[in-house]
């Protein structure tokens, strides 16, 4: 048989054709999900969540591949949050703040000052208090793990003075992230809270839309807030974290061999995350003070007063209700 130049070319172009689509045929997943959330790339939480991804493509041998967005990049919290329930994003890491107006008492967890110590956060959100969380979640829809992960205490930072009693607070143009815990908690202090995305803080404090603002060290470091903010107050006033949330059409969708490879592999990064956050605060404030900021202890004592006669507990009491309430109480520190 004589073969023309032209005619190997052509073949093998068809093989090589061939072979590539075979080749993409095997590397495509038959589970393709992508995961949301607002943190940077090298935050714990993104950190150790992509790590649990990449150990469950493993575990299934290449069928379920998750493609993760962090910083915002899928848009907002509470558009990734619609996105998730009609099916456009599969997982979402989104902060219990933000699930207020479909889940309300999903946001008890940033309730100020009821947590004395890390350890008491977990005792509750591991235990009673986490198991009437998660309950509402999933009876509004939707798939969440056990493990919640951890965002931190949050402290606050200014640009203008610090804060070390609840009347340095009074007027001051400060961002909180949007929900309804955190807006009312610094309205109660006396402050005036712009809600803010995260995405948006850094230019609205570089421009002064907002003079201040209160997130968790990691984050007051990843973010580079040391370059528009001086002061940082160390109130500890709430213990943020993130809920993993997971499309319940794309959820059932999974043998339930992967989910419970999912199952295993979430939680276990959450506690993972946990110990990471652990070890980076350790550092975190030499760090910040090495790049110019200045530490303050706050008087708390002020702060709990001034919540407390603006009837903030008792108001907050009622909008979780006695269910939620009764487990909370069985961990936190005396509200009120």
């Amino acid at each position: 048989m004589k073969v023309t130049r032209q005619g190997f070319v052509a073949g093998a172009a068809a093989t090589f054709a061939t072979i590539n689509v075979i080749a993409k045929a095997e590397a495509a997943a038959e589970f393709d999900f992508k995961y949301g959330v607002d943190v940077p790339a090298e935050h714990p939480i993104h950190v150790q969540a992509a790590a649990a991804f990449g150990r469950i493509k493993a575990a299934t041998n290449g069928r379920v591949q998750v493609k993760t967005f962090p910083t915002s990049q899928l848009g907002s919290d509470p558009n990734m949050l619609s996105q998730l329930r009609t099916g456009a994003l599969e997982i979402l890491a989104l902060p219990g703040a933000f699930l207020n107006e479909l889940v309300p008492v999903a946001s008890i967890e940033n309730l100020a000052y009821a947590f004395a110590t890390r350890d008491a956060v977990f005792k509750a959100m591991d235990g009673d208090l986490g198991a009437v969380i998660r309950d509402d979640i999933r009876s509004k829809g939707m798939v969440v793990f056990d493990k919640i992960w951890e965002n931190g205490y949050r402290e606050i930072t200014t640009s203008t003075k610090p804060i070390k009693h609840v009347n340095d607070l009074a007027g001051l143009k400060i961002r909180v992230s949007p929900g309804k815990i955190r807006i009312d908690t610094f309205k109660s202090l006396g402050a005036s809270p712009t809600p803010i995305s995260l995405s948006e803080l850094y230019t609205s404090l570089q421009t002064h839309v907002v003079d201040a603002q209160e997130n968790p060290l990691i984050l007051i470091e990843q973010q580079k807030f040391y370059e528009v903010q001086k002061y940082v107050s160390l109130s500890n006033h709430i213990w943020s974290g993130y809920w993993t949330l997971v499309n319940q059409d794309a959820w059932k969708r999974l043998p339930a061999d992967i989910q419970k490879i999912f199952n295993r592999e979430m939680n276990s990064a959450a506690v993972l995350a946990r110990n990471m956050s652990s070890v980076l605060n350790l550092s975190i404030a030499d760090k910040l003070r090495r790049r110019g900021m200045t530490f303050n202890e706050v008087d708390v004592a002020s702060f709990k007063a001034k919540l407390v006669s603006n009837g903030y507990y008792e108001r907050w009491k009622k909008e979780f209700g006695d269910k939620a309430w009764t487990a909370l109480e069985k961990y936190a520190n005396k509200l009120g």
